[in-house]
């Protein structure tokens, strides 16, 4: 009796584009099993998810990954905020995905588009990963300042002085700085349209994923936080991270060490973190 042997794992990854809303969306699928959707953050682009790792595909996993509108190798667009970022993650879960309920998540702002869309749909979603969130819906998070200048400072500058700007409002080891300058500057290289990504910075950082942490309350599905501790990354505080797994009802929170590299930085760690945490909820790969 002749058995099928099983479909060896690929690669080369599957690019993609999806229309959204008149915007081509550019990205890639690894891997053959279950749907994984995983955004980026805001001036990022979709290598800065899990940073090429492929543990996730090896473990039987199909990741999706994009450059949001604006951004790396995805077109401009008239509007960038959060409604419309949660649009362009649907559309991309509608044209990708082998069927739904799906696993979706993303980093910054990716994780708070994420929550967006599993607050509009929650039957969508099977399980939310949700790393290095940002926002609370509270006044304080607003610094405006801070991303209107990390804009002009890409528009008139380019790559090297949007580093530079990052670079100046950390408050880090030399080591620790001399990575995210270098990080940052190699990132905004990234994209084909600068001019896009500055207005993303501003606009995006003036718009709101939901209300208040209390929706969060909502939502019913596993979620997965990843914080990382603020003496190198204080961008995304540790204490916010704290406040979503709290604020949801089915979740728990991830780490490195204090003193360590960023859990977000490290690609296969996150991956696998991801992978273990899908097995635990009876969502593991194939």
């Amino acid at each position: 009796m002749s058995s099928t042997p099983a479909k060896p794992w690929t690669f080369q990854p599957e690019q993609f584009e999806v229309e959204a809303e008149g915007t081509v969306l550019r990205g890639e699928s690894h891997g053959d099993g279950r749907d994984i959707f995983l955004a980026h953050g805001l001036s990022a682009a979709r290598t800065y998810v899990v940073h090429g790792s492929k543990v996730l595909p090896r473990a039987g996993f199909r990741l999706h990954t994009w450059d949001a509108r604006g951004h790396g190798e995805s077109e401009p667009a008239p509007v960038y905020d959060y409604e419309h970022l949660a649009d362009d993650f649907s559309a991309i879960v509608s044209d990708r995905a082998a069927g739904e309920p799906v696993v979706i998540g993303g980093h910054s702002m990716g994780c708070h588009a994420a929550v967006n869309l599993a607050l509009r749909d929650p039957d969508r979603v099977s399980a939310l990963v949700l790393v290095g969130p940002v926002f609370t819906g509270e006044e304080t998070d607003l610094d405006i300042d801070r991303w209107d200048e990390r804009a002009t400072a890409l528009e008139e500058g380019g790559p090297a002085e949007f580093a530079r700007v990052i670079g100046e409002r950390v408050n880090v080891t030399p080591e620790i700085k001399e990575t995210i300058i270098r990080l940052a500057e190699r990132r905004a290289a990234l994209h084909r349209h600068p001019e896009a990504v500055a207005e993303a910075l501003r606009q995006v950082p003036r718009s709101n994923p939901f209300d208040s942490l209390d929706q969060l309350s909502r939502l019913e599905m596993p979620v997965l936080v990843v914080a990382s501790h603020d003496d190198a990354d204080d961008g995304h505080p540790y204490a916010v991270a704290v406040r979503y797994d709290e604020a949801l009802p089915h979740s728990e929170m991830v780490s490195e060490e204090k003193g360590e590299s960023p859990l977000s930085w490290q690609g296969g760690r996150l991956s696998r973190e991801i992978g273990g945490f899908l097995e635990k909820h009876r969502l593991d790969g194939r």
